[in-house]
């Protein structure tokens, strides 16, 4: 079963680009299984931008940014690999003003809750980039453009 959310006003390309597109799988818990779904994206010319995993008994939650979120979630639905698709809100951190400590500060003083965060395996510019999950991605993106924060697009992380 696919399961893509419709896309809102702000999901769809805007002047500053397409928002970041998270995929997330459920995997069985099986020795090689993460192995064999980053080779299949591999295979296909798909990096993997960013990976967060989490463990349980049976199933492996798999969240990824892949370089290509067209190309993978078609490559999925053909494999019949269920998965969501999420919009992500990409910021990149920087050791001045713009640490983490800002950027959570910025997000709370806006009331904008934290569902998960990882980081990226890339960096576009040398700076750690942080993947948030936020309840309100676009005001969390706002506020955080607002406080100085370069916000990723995907057309920043595609290659």
């Amino acid at each position: 079963m696919t399961t893509s959310k419709p896309k809102t006003q702000s999901e769809t390309t805007t002047p500053a680009g397409t928002p970041v597109r998270q995929l997330s799988v459920f995997l069985h818990n099986r020795v090689g299984a993460l192995m064999s779904l980053v080779k299949l994206l591999t295979e296909h010319r798909i990096e993997v931008l960013g990976l967060s995993l989490q463990d349980t008994t049976e199933l492996a939650l798999v969240r990824l940014i892949p370089s290509d979120p067209e190309t993978t979630e078609m490559l999925f639905i053909e494999k019949g690999i269920p998965h969501v698709v999420f919009p992500v809100t990409v910021v990149e951190l920087r050791e001045t003003d713009h640490t983490l400590v800002h950027a959570l500060s910025a997000l709370l003083s806006a009331e904008v809750n934290i569902d998960f965060t990882y980081a990226l395996f890339v960096r576009p510019a040398r700076n750690p980039v942080v993947v948030l999950h936020l309840d309100s991605p676009e005001v969390g993106s706002e506020v955080l453009s607002s406080a100085g924060f370069k916000v990723l697009t995907q057309e920043d992380l595609s290659r």
